[in-house]
C-alpha cells in the first residue's frame, strides 16, 4: 500500500506537469512483454524514484484505452525478483510490485487500486477513502468480463522467487465493466480522470519507490494523483 517517505523528485509527464494522455486502441491480446502492435501508438513514461537508494533501474509505463477497457504495460530494470508470496488477492505491496491507482470521478473519495506482482499475482481493491481512513474491498463476481486479464515477463533470467534477472514487465487490461460501481466510467473523449502509477523494490533497505506524481508518506493520497486526458 506504500507506506514510507517519498522524496520529491523530477516530474516526467506527457504533456502539462502532472498530466498524461492517454490514446484509444483497439482490443489485443495480453501476453505480458508489450509485443502487441498496438502498444506502438503509446510512448513509454518514465517514473521518477522517490525513496530508496538509486539502484539505476529505470521503471516505464504505457498507457492505451478501448471501449471496453484500459491497457497498462509496465517495464522495469531489476536485478532480483523479491517476490514469494504465491498467491492473489495478499500484501503484495510489501514485496516487488507495481501498482495503478485510478480515481474517475473527482466528486466522491473512492478509487480503484490494482497491483501485480512479478511473479504474477494480484491485488484488485476499490478503496472509499474518508478522511485518510482508508480499507480496500475486494470485488464480487470476479469473472468472466469483469476480471482483469494480465500476465508478466522477465527478462534475462527465470521467472522465480527470488532468480536473478535483468528486469520484468507487467501488462494487464483493466475492464470497465469492473468499474462499473464508479461514475464517469467508461471515459469519453475529452474526459479526465485522476490518477497515479507506483512501484515498489525490496532489494535494499529502505526499499526503492518510484511514483509518477510524488506522495508524501502513502500512496493513497489521492488529491496528489495527476490527470489522465482520453483523446
Amino acid at each position: 500500500m506504500g507506506l514510507g517517505t517519498l522524496a520529491m523528485a523530477g516530474e516526467t509527464v506527457d504533456g502539462a506537469a502532472g498530466t498524461l494522455i492517454v490514446r484509444p486502441a483497439a482490443d489485443f491480446v495480453i501476453t505480458g512483454d508489450g509485443s502487441a502492435a498496438m502498444w506502438e501508438a503509446a510512448e513509454w513514461l518514465r517514473l521518477p524514484q522517490r525513496r530508496g537508494q538509486d539502484g539505476g533501474y529505470a521503471t516505464e509505463i504505457k498507457l492505451l484505452y478501448s471501449a471496453t477497457g484500459m491497457y497498462f504495460l509496465f517495464r522495469c530494470q531489476d536485478k532480483r525478483l523479491t517476490a514469494t508470496m504465491a498467491g492473489d488477492f495478499m500484501d503484495l505491496w510489501n514485496e516487488d510490485v507495481v501498482e495503478v491507482f485510478l480515481w474517475p470521478d473527482e466528486r466522491f473519495p473512492i478509487y480503484f487500486e490494482y497491483e501485480i506482482s512479478p511473479l504474477d499475482h494480484e491485488l484488485v481493491l476499490l478503496v472509499p477513502n474518508l478522511d485518510g481512513q482508508f480499507l480496500g474491498w475486494t470485488p464480487w463476481h470476479y469473472e468472466g468480463i469483469r476480471r482483469v486479464r494480465h500476465a508478466t515477463s522477465v527478462r534475462g533470467g527465470k521467472k522465480g522467487s527470488l532468480a536473478v534477472v535483468e528486469g520484468w514487465s507487467a501488462e494487464f487490461f483493466i475492464p470497465f465493466e469492473l468499474l462499473a460501481p464508479l461514475t464517469n466510467v467508461p471515459p469519453k473523449p475529452g474526459a479526465r480522470w485522476r490518477a497515479n502509477f507506483y512501484r515498489c523494490d525490496f532489494d535494499a533497505e529502505p526499499h526503492a519507490a518510484w511514483a509518477w506524481q510524488a506522495v508524501e508518506k502513502r500512496f493513497h493520497e489521492f488529491e496528489k494523483f495527476g490527470t489522465l486526458i482520453f483523446l
